[in-house]
């Protein structure tokens, strides 16, 4: 289990800015290996409650921890932000980070990416534009002075002045082949969510880099807590399909999640409660799929309880 990274969501949607800050600080202390904290304009759905800038919170991160990796899981680089902007945004930062900084991508969310009323694509468009986007990012990155005018992108006479000594990994976001194929044509990693077969596609395909997939916990008293906090703070995963990628507001998730029970919850991936073992066999199962870097989502408003637990029963075991 040497080349295995533990990893602890900072979940934007749920919690204020300087409460982010709180547990970045607090998970470093506990000895997970990474974070990876939300790039969302909205969170799912209202109950969550948040959603700060994620780059004005990741300032606070870099000043209040020393050695922990910190990614972005996931920024989308095409509309809601141009990706020379972002481009500058994650040298700065990762220059904050003296390289322990990791740049996530993905094609997005209706529900982030409709806000300035740019007309959502259909995904294979959406692809083509996040190649461009990180090839844009990429020319800014070298520090010289760029000019690029692509099917979707024009930059002007740009150059970069605060750059890392080393650029950061930029890791692709996929959860169907044609997108892990994608994702290891222009992509240094992967990333997603749960242990997805995609992680083979994207290796086939000829990707390589660490490899990131996300699972999600309410660590609780017992498991009917556990699951009920789970219904209410994060029903969102338990929609069927491509409905995360297609429904514009909170409201409208929260119209499509009266079709999720409490029992959903149950049958889901979710680990619920204080079993142990459930979420050293999850680590591990993720680790058998092909993942090197596995986090964990701690559901609700108590990330304490998710913190002790871990750092008693669950990291000892890694």
């Amino acid at each position: 289990m040497s080349d295995l990274s533990l990893g602890y969501t900072l979940s934007s949607e749920e919690h204020e800015p300087m409460a982010l800050v709180d547990q970045a600080r607090r998970a470093e202390e506990v000895g997970f290996d990474f974070l990876s904290i939300s790039d969302h304009f909205h969170p799912w759905v209202g109950e969550q409650g948040e959603s700060p800038f994620v780059w004005s919170t990741l300032g606070g991160v870099a000043a209040v921890t020393e050695d922990v990796e910190v990614g972005v899981g996931v920024v989308c680089p095409t509309m809601r932000i141009h990706p020379a902007i972002l481009a500058q945004a994650a040298a700065t930062t990762a220059d904050m980070f003296d390289g322990r900084f990791v740049f996530g991508v993905g094609t997005g969310e209706l529900l982030n990416e409709h806000v300035l009323g740019d007309q959502w694509p259909e995904h294979e468009v959406r692809l083509r534009m996040l190649d461009e986007a990180v090839e844009v990012i990429r020319e800014l990155w070298t520090g010289d002075q760029t000019s690029f005018h692509g099917e979707f992108y024009d930059v002007q006479n740009a150059k970069l002045f605060t750059l890392p000594e080393e650029n950061p990994p930029i890791c692709v976001s996929a959860f169907g082949d044609r997108a892990a194929a994608a994702a290891a044509e222009f992509g240094d990693g992967f990333w997603s969510v749960g242990p997805q077969d995609v992680v083979e596609t994207w290796e086939e395909a000829g990707g390589e880099g660490p490899r990131y997939t996300q699972l999600h916990a309410c660590v609780a008293e017992d498991e009917d807590e556990a699951a009920r906090t789970a219904h209410q703070q994060w029903p969102n995963s338990a929609l069927p399909g491509e409905l995360n990628a297609h429904l514009p507001t909170p409201t409208h998730f929260e119209q499509a999640c009266e079709m999720v029970s409490e029992e959903d919850m149950r049958e889901s991936s979710i680990m619920l409660g204080d079993d142990a073992q459930q979420h050293i066999d999850s680590i591990q199962e993720s680790v058998d799929a092909g993942y090197d870097h596995v986090y964990v989502h701690q559901i609700g408003d108590d990330q304490q309880a998710a913190l002790d637990f871990y750092e008693e029963e669950v990291l000892p075991s890694f």
